[in-house]
């Protein structure tokens, strides 16, 4: 089973947005067994629309679309596909009194015509009702393809794809079971471990896939298969995973299940009853947003602090100006100083401290650019770690808090500080 992802907006095309519901989208369908063939952005164009249309049903089974179903002119999705399948828009009643009830509740501007109007939808069409906003899902069906309309809105699309849509394409489809397993490493790039594990790589059987998913200080190797029975799928990968481990031991930091490893820190965390804290200079709260993004980090977050100018470490951590003066603001001892600061003031149980120079110039006197030290703090006490990350700011920033995760992903369960 096949799909295609269509993604319809101006504002995809000149880098307004970045089209983050095809990578959800595309997690979402291989989860089921269905097989991206194409992801294709394309204009609000009717034209385009109905050409793309054509086009792709001759590459995928189903066609998923996200955007253009919003209530002003340039949302031309709905009376596209309209008139694409022939049909006509009527009034669904209890679309109408869903989108009246929203503006009640949650919009102080009076409800307009134009809003009203989302609730003239295709008749022939299977609606999906929008349970959290006025953008209804359609699923149209022909001879030889199902095609998917979805809002843009990523929550909204979210939320209509795992209660509606995925329900509705697995009772639809009969769809092989996929399994991945995904081991995470650290310390090594890409290169360099496929060169160690070519040997085990080549013997791999031909039904299991392996893909390096390299990233800023870390790989992911994901193994992939497919077929009839899942619990033989997993075996089979099981037994290859067995045999890499020992290959890779040092770099070894888990399984990822499809978490990031600020999740995994946290599950590791709230399990333990303890809890985390950050002071962070160089990576600018980069730290503490990637632990906040995710859904229950005040089970285990505490919080920290941005102590960018170097009188800030001094004000708000203790960072003796002595120290500094000596040491220089980048260096090992301050960021163990602001570690042990954070973890004090905050009463935690583990902190993480980040000093550095991100570039683009180096500092007077100072560290060169990409220099940077992290500082971790744990119930054994507290140490720094230095590391050179290269030229460039963003990657150094994005490197640093990479590096950061790692080292306490490491502290937690593999020395089990």
């Amino acid at each position: 089973m096949t799909a295609e992802l269509i993604t319809i907006g101006d504002e995809i095309l000149i880098g307004q947005i970045v089209n983050t519901n095809a990578a959800f989208l595309s997690k979402a369908l291989n989860n089921i067994g269905v097989e991206i063939v194409q992801i294709t952005s394309i204009s609000d164009d009717p034209d385009t629309i109905k050409k793309t249309l054509k086009e792709a049903r001759t590459r995928a089974d189903i066609l998923l679309l996200t955007g253009g179903l919003g209530p002003t002119n340039d949302d031309v999705t709905k009376h596209t596909l309209t008139d694409y399948f022939n049909d006509q828009l009527v009034w669904y009643p209890e679309i109408l009194s869903h989108i009246e009830a929203l503006f009640e509740k949650y919009v102080p501007t009076p409800i307009s015509d134009s809003n009203r109007a989302q609730a003239q939808l295709p008749e022939k069409a299977k609606i999906f009702k929008n349970q959290i906003g006025t953008a209804s899902g359609m699923w149209f069906e022909a001879e030889d393809v199902v095609v998917i309309s979805m809002p843009g809105v990523p929550y909204e699309m979210k939320s209509l794809m795992k209660n509606e849509i995925l329900p509705a394409l697995q009772e639809k489809f009969e769809t092989p079971h996929i399994f991945h397993k995904t081991i995470l490493t650290y310390g090594l790039g890409e290169s360099v471990i496929a060169d160690r594990i070519a040997d085990w790589e080549a013997q791999l059987p031909s039904s299991i896939k392996l893909a390096y998913l390299p990233s800023l200080g870390r790989v992911r190797l994901r193994l992939s298969t497919k077929g009839p029975n899942p619990d033989r799928l997993q075996e089979q990968v099981d037994a290859e995973v067995a045999k890499l481990r020992p290959l890779i031991a040092d770099i070894y930091y888990g399984e990822e299940e499809d978490e990031p490893i600020e999740v995994l820190i946290g599950n590791q965390l709230r399990q333990r009853g303890q809890t985390l804290a950050v002071a962070e200079s160089c990576t600018g709260g980069a730290i503490a947003a990637r632990i906040t993004t995710h859904p229950g980090a005040s089970g285990f977050f505490l919080g920290g602090g941005v102590t960018y100018a170097t009188a800030a470490k001094t004000a708000l951590l203790g960072v003796p100006e002595a120290l500094i003066e000596k040491e220089g603001v980048v260096s090992a001892a301050v960021a163990k100083t602001m570690a042990q600061g954070i973890q004090q003031q905050m009463g935690a149980d583990y902190a993480l401290a980040t000093t550095g120079n991100a570039g683009p110039t180096a500092l007077e006197g100072g560290a060169e650019v990409g220099t940077v030290f992290v500082g971790l703090a744990t119930p054994k006490g507290v140490e720094s770690f230095r590391f050179v990350m290269g030229n460039n700011r963003e990657r150094v920033i994005q490197k640093t808090v990479n590096k950061a995760f790692e080292l306490l992903f490491k502290a937690l369960v593999v020395k089990g500080e």
